[in-house]
């Protein structure tokens, strides 16, 4: 079973940055994603990748927040700039059914719902002050 880690998270002032990063076995898998839940609120989808390296993103952090994935790593990463206290919340790293020979049924395309990912890290809290 994967593990996924995710780190750097932390407290920033708006308009500043964040990078993310989410250690584990990333090359297991056709897409990985970054989620986010704030309290009170609904998990969403903040952007996820493909082993392409193509990009999907939420409309609320479009242009200012880039996902991507280094397998030689072993991470996943969010790069998050201008950010808005809006961003704040927990972040989670994801990840489908691995690819074969590692696991079945793994997916062909990259969806932004929570319920296409089986694997998932702790979380990493993001707090964006005005």
């Amino acid at each position: 079973q994967a593990q996924l880690e995710e780190s750097g998270g932390g407290s920033v002032q708006a308009g500043g940055s964040l990078r993310l990063s989410c250690g584990g076995p990333v090359y297991l898998f056709y897409c990985m994603g970054w989620f986010r839940q704030a309290p009170g609120k609904e998990r969403e989808a903040v952007a996820v990748v493909d082993s392409d390296g193509l990009a999907t993103y939420a409309d609320s952090v479009k242009g200012r927040f880039t996902i991507s994935k280094d397998n030689a790593k072993q991470s996943l990463y969010l790069q998050m700039n201008n950010v808005k206290p809006e961003d704040s919340a927990m972040y989670f790293c994801a990840a489908p059914r691995p690819l074969p020979p590692w696991g079945a049924g793994a997916p062909t395309t990259c969806t932004m719902q929570s319920a296409g990912f089986d694997y998932w890290g702790q979380g990493t809290q993001v707090a964006v002050s005005s």
